[in-house]
């Protein structure tokens, strides 16, 4: 038996109590995650905006079914609750000393840090046999006990976000009002960048990736010169020109973004790199893009420190995104962190996989 993480949000959480209770949903990207899980294993539900562990679902199937009815999380996998915290005060919060203490990802970790989120980036993530076992036990004992943790006023906040309605959109949809940016400093860092990169470090990061997997890879052109000094004389060859039939409002959009990887004639995926600069210059080049080709398909993603993903994910929210002809940007674009970037290139063999790959180290908010 093994332990993989389930991740909901609040909204989800509570619309997923209202059904039978007999199925968990992913989203398609995750299908060849939902197909390692097997039948007897166990998803260790996690509650995002109240860091709650609140569930233990049992897999009862023996393969993931797919519900093209289900828009949002279509691979479906059957299971039988062991333990569902309805009520959230009673969920084991993962900043709790004897649970922080225990779990191989937090205990080396500050309670201010917010490095271990990379191992809850998104669901069907296998735990270690040691934390999966804790978790299980903990669960279940909580089940019994049903110990009370009281949401906080914060907690409460964060779980309430402001709703529009699409006019092409039967539901609501979940947006946030972003606070006003910090100013950076005078070392040119802002809200949490990570002295041990610069953005063209990363976009060198990405063009070596890229490389790798086979894709040829674009780099604006003011970017080049400070990105092949960041690759140290890799002879990584960039495009000189985008081999694209678009307008030139698509094409000065297209050619300002960050990273850029192709395959054969064709974008297959963009990235933003947002180091010290407000986090939405970058998310405005991928709104303005699909504004100018809404059928255009494209994988999107936000590269940010850590320190930063949050923010990311209230930019995505911002309701001017949600209402895109294509559909809400926060369900189009995801978030890469450096840390992830990092295992990433670590991976043996790059030259052998699809580009795919980066969909098992990416975010989205409310993923679940």
């Amino acid at each position: 038996m093994n332990w993989y993480t389930y991740i909901f949000s609040p909204d989800t959480y509570e619309a997923f109590l209202q059904t039978d209770r007999k199925n968990a949903g992913v989203r398609k990207r995750q299908q060849q995650a939902a197909e390692r899980v097997q039948r007897g294993d166990v998803l260790v539900c996690y509650l995002t905006k109240v860091s709650r562990w609140i569930g233990l679902l049992e897999v009862a199937d023996g393969h993931p079914n797919y519900d093209p009815e289900e828009e949002q999380f279509p691979v479906r996998r059957q299971v039988k609750p062991l333990v569902l915290l309805e009520d959230i005060k009673y969920g084991l919060p993962i900043h709790d000393p004897e649970v922080w203490a225990k779990l191989s990802f937090t205990r080396e970790e500050e309670p201010t840090s917010s490095r271990w989120t990379g191992k809850l980036r998104g669901s069907l993530v296998r735990l270690d046999e040691a934390d999966g076992a804790f978790l299980d036990c903990r669960l279940r004992r909580q089940d019994k006990e049903r110990r009370a943790y009281p949401l906080s006023d914060d907690d409460r906040k964060k779980m309430t976000s402001p709703r529009v309605r699409r006019a092409d959109a039967d539901a609501d949809v979940s947006v946030s009002i972003p606070g006003p940016d910090l100013e950076p400093d005078a070392d040119g860092t802002q809200d949490g960048g990570d002295d041990a990169w610069t953005s063209h470090q990363v976009q060198a990061a990405l063009a070596r990736l890229g490389d790798g997997l086979g894709l040829h890879v674009w780099v604006p052109r003011n970017d080049r010169e400070r990105v092949l000094a960041a690759l140290g004389g890799n002879d990584i060859q960039f495009l000189d020109r985008l081999p694209l039939n678009y307008d030139e409002a698509t094409l000065r959009t297209i050619e300002n973004i960050d990273m850029l990887w192709l395959r054969r004639r064709s974008i297959v995926r963009a990235f933003e790199v947002e180091h010290t600069t407000a986090i939405y210059s970058g998310i405005l080049r991928m709104a303005d893009l699909l504004a100018l080709q809404p059928n255009m398909e494209i994988r999107l993603h936000i590269v940010a420190p850590q320190e930063r993903r949050e923010k990311v994910f209230e930019e995505l929210r911002r309701p001017v995104f949600s209402l895109l002809e294509r559909g809400p940007l926060a369900e189009l674009c995801t978030y890469l962190s450096y840390e992830g970037l990092d295992e990433l290139i670590a991976l043996q063999n790059l030259q052998h996989m699809r580009d795919s790959v980066i969909d098992e180290y990416v975010e989205e908010p409310e993923e679940i």
